[in-house]
């Protein structure tokens, strides 16, 4: 019998809690099949579940430990990220906790070699990264779960076996009092970077492994730094190697760097070796002052990918589905695109909203997106870690010619993650209208933010479904307009109607479910839409098609393609 570890973990700033384990109705001879099993309990398989959520779809959780990841782990989340958990409703408590940055400082031989500014500007609800430890993620999320009736948590439940046929998935879950089968029409695989299910279906995933090991390590200290990404390469006492340092909230603070040569993580854990290391940082940052050890661990750098994420009844995502290195802060980011782009399709899938085929569009974009967030997350590790004396060589180069020369510094920049672009996927239409916009974002590109009020934001408005933004003049909209939006009143797939009029009013709410007023046409000018324009987007807010003047029919045979029914 599966017995997790049931005495809380050690931290000397988190309390852990030890979820209990609550007999489930199978074990008891209770039959049925759920329309979704998400296997783990860790940020993309509980964004996945609210996800489905609120499209209606009931899922079961199953996680094989007790408690919320042990250690910070995975610990900033992109602008990205923060509007895909602002679109699961779960923002919130994310904002009041964790700790903004949008910009991050690389030294060498104790002098600042580059300055990287992200981009944002007034348009951005969110600023570029926000710090905030795994164990909160987790728990925020868990909260907001545990709130919804649609969604149930199963702890101390882990997959020990998997069989499938044509409609359904059986697992085998092994818990504390035995184990037993559950049935799935559709199984999530979300359980991490040593997924039990991609071992059960013997998957191997592709791409390379990278010599060496790195420390992670969260110390409580008081180092008086701003929340900022700080990069310090070759230090005296870990030639050839890096430091990375970021603030996390409570006092925490995150140290990584690499291990000399054949060092083991035996080796690099013992207490005495870690904590001259710590010294040694403290030191080198100007902050020698005391400290305490909170949690530490070694792993290694990876850029590995699935060739396929749709195994049957099963979808993998997130780390289950590829492994990346932590430089540009990928993992956790790149899951969260991966299952804001499943839950949607699966829902559909789900309600009978979209055939099963349209499954094949997740893996077919994520797995371009992995290989695409490989390619590049290759580069800054061989940068960060060069694998042979060439890259050493040409990497220590570049750093000295930044200590005095401009032109080869932004061969520091880090490639942090971003949304992928879905432009070639073949859920996107009508191509040559979309050509003909002078700006604004194209097909394949997520929507872009604009700021309407002091606090209020365009993404604010928006809501589950496809979207469908029409832009009027200043007179309101025109016949033409008001016959397309009262056409697409009544659709299948979920569909918000969005009309963006300089001086609306307020017979208008008749048209649309949001009204946006643009009197100074900033929205306008943001998606280069000219009066009469209108942009399909999604439900993942990836633009699938714009023309300059629709018409119905064009709009509804633009639906269809996205939901896998077209051409």
């Amino acid at each position: 019998m599966h017995q997790p570890a049931a005495t809380p973990h050690k931290s000397i700033w988190y309390n852990y809690r030890v979820f209990p384990f609550r007999r489930p109705a199978e074990m008891d001879g209770a039959a049925g099949t759920q329309p979704v099993v998400v296997v783990g309990a860790g940020p993309i398989g509980l964004v996945t579940a609210l996800n489905l959520a609120r499209f209606g779809v009931p899922s079961v959780i199953l996680e094989a430990e007790q408690q919320v990841s042990h250690g910070s782990r995975a610990i900033v989340l992109t602008r990205r990220s923060m509007e895909i958990l602002q679109q699961a409703g779960v923002a919130a408590p994310f904002m009041a906790k964790g700790l903004t940055w949008a910009d991050g400082r690389s030294f060498y031989r104790g002098q600042q070699v580059y300055h990287m500014v992200l981009p944002h500007d007034a348009d951005d609800r969110f600023l570029p990264g926000l710090n905030l430890q795994q164990q909160y993620i987790e728990e925020f999320l868990i909260d907001a779960v545990q709130r919804n009736p649609l969604i149930e948590l199963r702890w101390a439940s882990q997959v020990v076996g998997l069989e499938q046929n044509e409609d359904h998935a059986t697992l085998r879950v092994d818990t504390p009092q035995g184990a037993y089968d559950l049935r799935a029409a559709w199984v999530v695989a979300a359980d991490g970077g040593r997924s039990a299910l991609r071992r059960i279906l013997g998957l191997r995933m592709e791409g390379r492994a990278y010599a060496g090991n790195f420390v992670i390590a969260d110390i409580r200290a008081d180092l008086g730094l701003p929340t900022q990404r700080l990069c310090f390469f070759d230090p005296e006492w870990n030639p050839g190697n890096n430091v990375l340092v970021h603030r996390q909230p409570e006092g925490i603070w995150r140290l990584d760097f690499r291990l000399p040569e054949g060092e083991t993580a035996e080796q690099a854990l013992q207490p005495a070796v870690l904590a001259d290391r710590v010294d040694k940082i403290l030191a080198m940052v100007g902050r020698p002052v005391p400290w305490e050890l909170d949690w530490a661990t070694v792993y290694s750098a990876s850029t590995l990918t699935l060739g396929e994420f749709v195994h049957g009844r099963v979808c993998f995502t997130g780390d289950a589905a590829h492994l990346l290195p932590i430089f540009g802060v990928r993992g956790a980011n790149t899951g969260l695109q991966d299952c804001e782009n499943l839950a949607w399709k699966l829902a559909f899938v789900v309600r009978g909203l979209a055939p099963p085929a349209l499954l094949q569009s997740y893996s077919t974009e994520r797995v371009a997106a992995a290989r695409e967030i490989c390619e590049e997350a290759g580069k800054s590790t061989r940068f960060m870690t060069p694998p042979s004396a060439g890259f050493r060589l040409m990497r220590d180069a570049v750093l000295s010619l930044s200590l005095d020369q401009e032109f080869c510094r932004d061969l520091l920049h880090w490639r942090t993650s971003r949304p992928h672009s879905y432009h070639g996927s073949r859920l996107s239409s009508f191509l040559d209208d979309d050509a003909g916009f002078g700006g604004g974002p194209a097909c394949g590109a997520t929507l872009q933010n604009v700021r309407l009020g002091e606090d209020d934001f365009l993404f604010d408005h928006l809501r589950s479904g496809f979207h469908l933004m029409v832009f009027a003049g200043p007179g309101g909209p025109d016949a033409a307009q008001v016959a397309l939006l009262r056409a697409m009143r009544d659709q299948a797939a979920p569909l918000v109607r969005v009309l963006v009029a300089p001086n609306p009013t307020p017979d208008l709410a008749e048209l649309a479910e949001v009204v946006v007023a643009d009197p100074a046409g900033r929205v306008a000018a943001r998606y280069a839409a000219q009066p009469g324009a209108a942009y399909l987007a999604r439900p993942d807010l990836h633009v699938c098609a714009r023309w300059l003047a629709p018409q119905p029919a064009q709009v509804r045979q633009a639906l269809a393609t996205a939901c896998g029914r077209g051409a």
